[in-house]
């Protein structure tokens, strides 16, 4: 049996660029959860696109695209009346929920960011909603696209 492990070597992303992910996910769920949109099957997904490195995203029958990776919003937060409000597992705490969110985020986007050895130049595009299937078509969506430096 042949391993499939790609060989990379993990870059973790700067504070700064932590930063300005962290930022701009805060603004999309909240914006999500404040129209009222946010359910059980919402989403946050993101895309990667690295200066030089040809990545192709996988589709399927229908034609739908592939996210790089996505995370469950409701394994972290539910929505309130006018806000997000961290799931009983959090004990109530937000940024213990904000903090895990953002581990697995980040080592996501470190995953697919690690061909190259810096982050300059790569552009992440970030979505949060909701769609038909985790790779269907968008019903509700807010996004955003931001560089790293």
């Amino acid at each position: 049996m042949r391993d499939h492990t790609p060989d990379f070597k993990m870059h973790e992303l700067s504070g700064s660029n932590k930063a300005l992910v962290a930022g701009t996910v805060r603004q999309l769920l909240e914006k999500l959860a404040a129209d009222g949109k946010l359910g059980a099957d919402s989403l946050l997904e993101f895309w990667v696109e690295v200066p030089g490195v040809k990545h192709s995203r996988g589709t399927f029958r229908g034609g739908f695209l592939m996210p790089d990776s996505f995370v469950y919003i409701t394994d972290y937060f539910l929505a309130g009346e006018t806000s997000l409000v961290p799931m009983p597992a959090f004990s109530g705490e937000e940024e213990k929920a904000w903090a895990d969110l953002f581990d697995e985020l980040f080592y996501q986007i470190e995953i697919f960011t690690s061909p190259v050895s810096e982050s300059k130049g790569i552009t992440l595009e970030l979505w949060a909603g909701n769609r038909q299937r985790p790779e269907g078509e968008w019903i509700y969506a807010v996004d955003r696209k931001i560089e790293l430096g």
